[in-house]
């Protein structure tokens, strides 16, 4: 049986796709496995979003290629954005590569590498799967190896954007907003819970818009009910919502489902209008804080994340002491600062009035120092309240367990380090009460059932 290690960088997006490469390679014959030293192939699912994840894509293709040299790897698969994007380059640019496949094209690994274990070890020419970026690939419902500790895992609802935003090089990468038919996410979603999934994370370059082209309307309310009535599921945490989408119906189900989290992750990118026009957003600031404070009302209890881009070509001292003005005011529970990254083939780049990347740096720094401030008084204001945490794992030498609560979704928010006398098991969701917080991150104790009875 052949041996492969799999590789995967970038977003949560992507990580969909590579669990259901894992899954396919799998069910194929291979061998998946974790040590270099050993591997027949290399697959490398890669990120091109930004100038940084394109510098990590290219560093572990150089870092994995010395596999070949040192040890028995015969092959380099390089799929995803990177390989979507650069597949003309690749072969002169990066001639370890043995194969590129593109994002539209990741049903097919096991044809590509069954391929190239059928030749030999001398490659003429590099293999490259590049179907049409708009192709919709099966969704493979029930292929999926959830890498993400079995209690907690991503359902991607749509592939591609039509928003086509002045900064951003998505759309050309993977193609058109295509939603994925609404019986294949729920039969997805039954596979996943069937296997130990507890929490459910709605995700694609755009939830909100999910269904206009298939059904002709806004579905996601309707697919949220749906995935609600499945039993197993604790937890539906929504993120990728488009402020300018959100509609009157998403947050009354948000309201009446007790097991949709009362989180929402909003990317806004900036507070100014001039700078949200350039970049072809479309919310002004009045509209935004209209929303914010519309949700607030609705769902009291609602956690709100954002994310911002500092220096965008033409952004003046004025603008962004405004925008940090907005944040100081808005106080949003999560937030991320960005600073602007100039991508080829978008027409940001091509902007006059760039700014430099120190200053760019330097407004992001400022944002979220302001961003800690605000994050340690909401977390303070907690300390002595009962909160439901979601388990994900024990710490040895601290002998102290971590967890997260509805306010924190993985790897970008905080986590609970929770204090427990009995042993704890990842996926559970237990009560706990608040007896500290930091920054980000909060302490709590176990609640046991003779406390309830006092």
């Amino acid at each position: 049986m052949r041996n492969v290690r799999f590789i995967s960088l970038g977003c949560d997006k992507n990580l969909v796709d590579s669990e259901k490469m894992l899954g396919l390679l799998r069910d194929g014959g291979y061998q998946i496995c974790e040590d270099e030293s050993v591997a027949d192939a290399i697959v490398i699912n890669t990120c091109c979003f930004i100038h940084d994840a394109k510098e990590e894509s290219i560093e572990t293709i150089l870092e994995v290629s010395r596999w070949k040299e040192e040890g028995r790897l015969k092959f380099i698969l390089v799929t995803g954005c990177l390989a979507q994007r650069y597949a003309d380059e690749m072969e002169e640019a990066l001639p370890e590569v043995d194969a590129v496949i593109g994002v539209s094209g990741y049903d097919r690994i096991v044809q590509v590498l069954d391929e190239l274990f059928a030749g030999d070890d001398r490659k003429e020419s590099l293999v490259t799967c590049l179907p049409d970026v708009d192709r919709i690939p099966p969704s493979l419902p029930d292929k999926r190896l959830v890498t993400t500790g079995n209690y907690t895992a991503y359902l991607k609802i749509a592939e591609g954007c039509n928003k086509f935003c002045t900064y951003c090089i998505i759309p050309y990468i993977r193609g058109r907003y295509r939603s994925v038919p609404m019986e294949d996410l729920l039969e997805e979603a039954k596979n996943l819970a069937a296997l130990g999934v507890r929490e459910l994370l709605i995700v694609a370059q755009e939830t909100t818009v999910y269904g206009m082209d298939l059904y002709g309307r806004k579905a996601l309310p309707d697919l949220l009910k749906k995935l609600c009535s499945i039993e197993e599921l604790q937890w539906i945490r929504i993120l990728y919502c488009y402020p300018e989408e959100i509609t009157e119906e998403l947050i009354q189900i948000m309201k009446e489902e007790p097991k949709i989290c009362h989180y929402l992750d909003i990317p806004i990118q900036h507070s100014e209008d001039r700078i949200l026009k350039m970049m072809g957003r479309k919310t002004t600031r009045e509209e935004l804080t209209g929303l914010i404070g519309h949700l607030r009302e609705e769902i009291p209890d609602i956690t709100l994340r954002t994310t911002l881009i500092t220096g965008f070509p033409g952004e003046t001292e004025e603008e962004f002491n405004r925008m940090y003005d907005f944040v100081d005011q808005m106080e949003f529970d999560r937030l991320g600062v960005f600073p602007y990254s100039p991508e080829e083939g978008t027409k940001a780049a091509l902007m006059p009035d760039q700014v430099e990347d120190s200053v760019k740096e330097e407004r992001r720094d400022k944002i979220m120092m302001l961003q800690q401030e605000i994050s340690a008084d909401h977390l303070a204001s907690l300390i002595g309240t009962e909160m439901d945490v979601m388990i994900e794992g024990y710490l040895y030498e601290e002998d102290i367990y971590i967890g997260r609560t509805y306010m924190d979704a993985p790897k970008v928010d905080g986590n609970v380090f929770v204090r427990a006398e009995e042993e704890l098991i990842s996926g559970d969701i237990i009560p706990v009460r608040i007896t500290g917080a930091n920054e980000y991150d909060m302490m709590g104790d176990v609640i046991y059932a003779d406390e309830f009875a006092e």
